[in-house]
């Protein structure tokens, strides 16, 4: 049973910022919570099936509060208050302050992961890609590190598939690594001026290296993050998750689904997950296609292959 629900803002000057250039942001809407909008002035009327109606007066509502605050509204916070008014959990919760911006969760998955990087000192996020497992890390990493809570970061992930095989490469032994560590370089420039980040790598502040440089070293009073886990072995998982040292912090991020292993080879990080599933002081995280926060096509890709896996192992 079709309903209307209207909407009236008070303050008509963030009303510009809300509906978007040509009303883009309200198509989103119509789009994402199969509503119908009407706006006229300061007043959008709302139609369509009653949860789907709240969906978009909550999302509304939402973005406004957050213009009045003096935060902006682009595409993926629309996105994001959709997801938030639909799950019916809250959307609006502190962020993670970096240098040049804040970060905020932007599902209700990304919520529960950002809570379990606050509250636990060894964190998996297992997840399609898109879905912000590294990001975040990165994210929360840096903001401990500008607060003086971590001495460093330590971001690491293997280097070539599963057996680094850095000797068939061309170039110096930066020249081999740098392509394989590329997606660490992208968050932490999101998060920090470039010339920032160079004088912190030079320093020793922020350190950037393949797994099998972590073999015989305590990671003591750091942030770490283990990237593309999947692509371990279970004894290289086993090497890394020891390297944890007194005061430090370790997230492991990975999906399950896009091992590079030889066939038939356990992925080191599927392993870890049931080795350690009952360790009380492990949080392990979930991530799915609701969370994957990049093209709509991302989402639409990785929810047509999870369909094909689920039917092949039916």
């Amino acid at each position: 049973m079709s309903v209307t629900r209207r909407v009236a803002f008070e303050d008509n000057t963030v009303l510009v910022e809300l509906y978007g250039v040509h009303d883009r942001n309200l198509a989103r809407i119509e789009q994402l919570a199969e509503v119908q909008l009407r706006a006229r002035a300061n007043q959008v009327e709302i139609t369509g099936e009653p949860d789907d109606v709240a969906a978009a007066h909550k999302a509304l509502t939402g973005l406004y509060e957050r213009l009045k605050r003096g935060l902006t509204v682009e595409t993926a916070d629309v996105d994001a208050a959709i997801r938030f008014a639909r799950s019916g959990v809250a959307g609006e919760e502190e962020g993670i302050r970096t240098r040049k911006r804040t970060v905020n969760a932007r599902s209700p998955g990304q919520r529960e992961y950002l809570e379990a990087l606050r509250e636990r000192d060894m964190v998996f996020a297992l997840g399609p890609a898109g879905s912000g497992k590294t990001y975040l890390a990165v994210a929360w990493g840096v903001s401990l590190l500008l607060a003086g809570k971590v001495e460093r970061i330590v971001l690491s992930r293997p280097a070539v598939e599963a057996g680094e095989r850095l000797g068939f490469l061309p170039g110096d032994m930066r020249e081999k690594i740098d392509p394989y560590l590329r997606p660490l370089y992208d968050a932490l420039h999101d998060m920090l001026p470039a010339e920032l980040i160079a004088k912190r790598m030079e320093a020793g502040d922020i350190e950037i290296a393949p797994l099998a440089f972590m073999r015989g070293r305590t990671l003591s009073h750091c942030y770490v993050i283990l990237d593309e886990a999947q692509n371990t072995t279970p004894m290289q998982m086993r090497m890394f998750l020891t390297r944890l040292g007194e005061g430090s912090r370790m997230i492991v991020t990975g999906d399950p689904s896009q091992t590079d292993l030889p066939g038939g080879q356990k992925s080191g990080l599927n392993d870890a997950v049931d080795t350690l599933g009952r360790i009380d002081g492990i949080r392990f995280v979930r991530l799915t296609s609701k969370d994957v926060v990049r093209h709509d096509l991302v989402t639409r890709i990785v929810e047509a292959y999870d369909a094909r896996d689920r039917k092949i192992k039916g």
